[in-house]
């Protein structure tokens, strides 16, 4: 049986987004292509207490709701109820390769629910964050970045584990 995006299950196939990126701004003319981030300092450091005691939350690119055009700075969501849906409208990626119609292929906040009555985490934050895919990194670290951290801040957070789209 084929599959209807025309992929073929024989073989791995995956998108390079820094390739398709580089070329996404050099097909429009851009002088620059685009630069990803790099730090030779990372600001991560070891955990405080075990992961079975840690306060937990999800960062995420999608965004809640289908008005993407609004969706231009960080937001949060209460954790429980979990979302039942994120949503990718209005934002470019490769949508024969993938999905996002199963939250759970990308968004991992039910298996955290399970690690958490599992004693293998302390427990979810009470907020759940989303950020803008934009093409700008000054923005994001100017601007999103220090809010999301005041954010998890307040909620007391240990780990935020990082699934952009």
């Amino acid at each position: 049986m084929s599959d209807p995006r025309g992929v073929d299950p024989t073989h791995r196939t995956f998108v390079s987004y820094i390739d398709k990126s580089r070329e996404y701004y050099l097909a429009r003319n851009y002088g620059n292509p685009y630069r990803w981030s790099c730090f030779d300092e990372v600001p991560f450091a070891p955990p405080k207490r075990p992961l079975s005691q840690s306060v937990v939350t999800l960062i995420t690119t999608a965004h809640e709701g289908v008005d993407a055009p609004s969706f231009r700075s960080a937001y949060s969501i209460p954790t429980a109820p979990a979302p039942t849906s994120l949503s990718t409208d209005g934002l470019f990626w490769d949508r024969l390769a993938t999905h996002t119609e199963d939250l759970d292929s990308f968004f991992p906040v039910h298996r955290l629910e399970e690690f958490v009555r599992a004693g293998r985490i302390g427990r979810l934050a009470r907020r759940l964050h989303g950020v803008p895919t934009e093409y700008s990194q000054r923005k994001t670290i100017e601007r999103d970045a220090p809010e999301v951290l005041r954010r998890c801040q307040e909620d007391c957070v240990d780990a935020a584990l990082l699934v952009p789209l």
